[in-house]
């Protein structure tokens, strides 16, 4: 039910919007806890941090995201690869 909800969430939003930690884990699907390691590892992705330490990813975060995903997951990179290539 969840899932669904941040589906429905996401998809009445611009593409232009920012999005939530939880719903671009959900569209990526890796754990929350995936994206803020490889925040730590990979100094491009910055998302905008608001009160209380919130993150909210711009388009391009998330462009980029998918992109270390898919070089992580589907291309088989270990992260050291992943950030020379980047």
């Amino acid at each position: 039910m969840v899932g669904t909800d941040l589906r429905i969430r996401s998809a009445g939003k611009s593409p232009d919007a920012f999005r939530t930690i939880s719903e671009v884990a959900f569209e990526l699907e890796v754990p929350q806890h995936v994206l803020r390691f490889w925040e730590s590892k990979f100094p491009q992705i910055q998302p905008t941090k608001r009160r209380g330490g919130r993150r909210y990813y711009r388009p391009e975060d998330i462009k980029l995201l998918r992109n270390i995903r898919s070089l992580l997951y589907d291309e088989g990179y270990t992260i050291k690869g992943a950030q020379n290539l980047l």
